[in-house]
């Protein structure tokens, strides 16, 4: 089975050209098939802010209303996604741009209400793993913003870890597949305040541990509890590392079953 390498990048590596000029460059060297999907909260929340939109989020989630959803759409699908579009271009690398509406490559029901309301935020029921797997088995790089839609005209607005890991769980099936997750710190941390406190190795009986102890919380949960369901579902290997630890070997969190 041909290798793909599926990366998450969120955080501030995005959101800021220096660190995502290194970040893109160190993607390009990654020998074989690749696909990239992106974050970019911290922009949302900036825009935001100046439009006088109030953000909420809840365990690292963000809690969308419709003047949120028009927020993250212009900045996720749109400046985020296009910026690095652009700059994979100008490395020689055929991206392309996608939302989960384009070619129909992603689909979401809007999240049930319980405790929490999140508004129109999508749980993701359906990839379409062939069609994506074509795209990039003719060398073209699919570029995955957070923004899906439930094929009834609405977009909703998805977690980025979500969809790396539904798009891993879902291309296992075609490809041997390598997940990683790049952000600002060198892996999973025991104490955020301690860089080289980076677990090793996680496995469910300790993630499980640490979330009751306190030292895993907000949004490294849902990161971690995505990290396990693609393990689950066959994808190979899943790593959390700092974005420009890309490509080195023995670096950030390898999470196993």
């Amino acid at each position: 089975m041909e290798k793909l390498t599926l990366i998450k990048v969120g955080g501030k590596v995005v959101e800021e050209e220096k660190s995502l000029s290194e970040f893109l460059g160190d993607f390009s060297r990654i020998s074989g098939y690749r696909a990239l999907v992106h974050g970019g909260g911290r922009s949302a929340t900036i825009l935001a802010e100046k439009l006088g939109v109030k953000s909420r989020m809840h365990n690292g989630r963000r809690i969308t209303d419709a003047e949120m959803l028009k927020i993250v759409t212009m900045v996720y699908a749109g400046l985020v996604n296009k910026q690095i579009v652009a700059g994979l271009q100008a490395l020689a690398v055929n991206a392309l741009g996608l939302t989960g509406a384009d070619m129909n490559c992603m689909r979401s029901e809007i999240r049930p209400v319980k405790e929490i309301d999140y508004g129109f935020v999508g749980d993701v029921k359906e990839v379409n793993a062939d069609m994506l797997a074509q795209l990039i088995k003719t060398g073209i790089v699919p570029v995955l913003a957070p923004i899906t839609h439930d094929k009834k005209a609405k977009l909703l607005n998805t977690n980025a870890d979500t969809i790396a890991g539904e798009a891993a769980k879902a291309l296992a099936s075609l490809f041997d597949v390598t997940l990683i997750f790049c952000f600002e710190k060198k892996g999973v941390l025991l104490d955020e305040y301690d860089e080289d406190s980076v677990i090793p190795q996680l496995t469910p009986k300790l993630f499980e541990q640490y979330v009751i102890e306190g030292k895993i919380s907000g949004g490294m949960i849902p990161k971690l509890e995505n990290a396990f369901e693609a393990l689950k579902a066959g994808v190979r290997r899943v790593v959390i590392t700092r974005a420009d630890e890309l490509g080195k070997q023995e670096t950030g969190t390898t999470i196993t079953l």
